[in-house]
């Protein structure tokens, strides 16, 4: 079944994404590596091919290794390759990823505060909230990753 192009059928829509995403890559403190990573690791969860594709590409365009990619999805049994801050982040956005599981606990809260800080972690919540809010269209109108056959 064909679906919308949901950003052709809803410009005004589009656009208030595109703050959003806007503000999360450019208006935070948080470095474009770390706000790619929260970005892959958020569509892994979600199942979105569009973006796990497009995130993926951005890290290794970043310099991440392609090994360190590969392995974000079992990060938790590579701890090593991911710095505190990246871990942090990472549980932090599976964290809020799973809400409706874990319902952004109080520990995972303190873990994540602790190395962030409060404004950090507001802009941190801010970026794995709108990859959810992405991913969700992604999803829902099918769109397709870049990789080819």
């Amino acid at each position: 079944m064909n679906r919308a192009v949901w950003f052709q059928a809803s410009p005004e829509g589009a656009k208030a994404v595109t703050v959003l995403h806007r503000f999360t890559t450019t208006g935070t403190s948080l470095p474009s590596s770390l706000t790619h990573l929260v970005f892959l690791r958020v569509s892994q969860i979600n199942g979105c091919a569009h973006c796990i594709d497009i995130h993926a590409r951005d890290l290794v365009a970043e310099g991440m290794s392609i090994d360190k990619v590969l392995l974000v999805p079992v990060w938790h049994e590579v701890e090593y390759l991911f710095s505190e801050k990246e871990r942090a982040a990472l549980a932090w956005a599976e964290e809020v990823t799973r809400v409706s599981e874990t319902h952004a606990s109080d520990d995972a809260y303190a873990a994540a505060l602790k190395v962030f800080g409060e404004k950090d972690l507001v802009d941190l919540t801010i970026t794995i909230a709108t990859m959810n809010a992405i991913n969700r269209m992604g999803i829902s109108f099918r769109m397709k990753p870049r990789a080819k056959a």
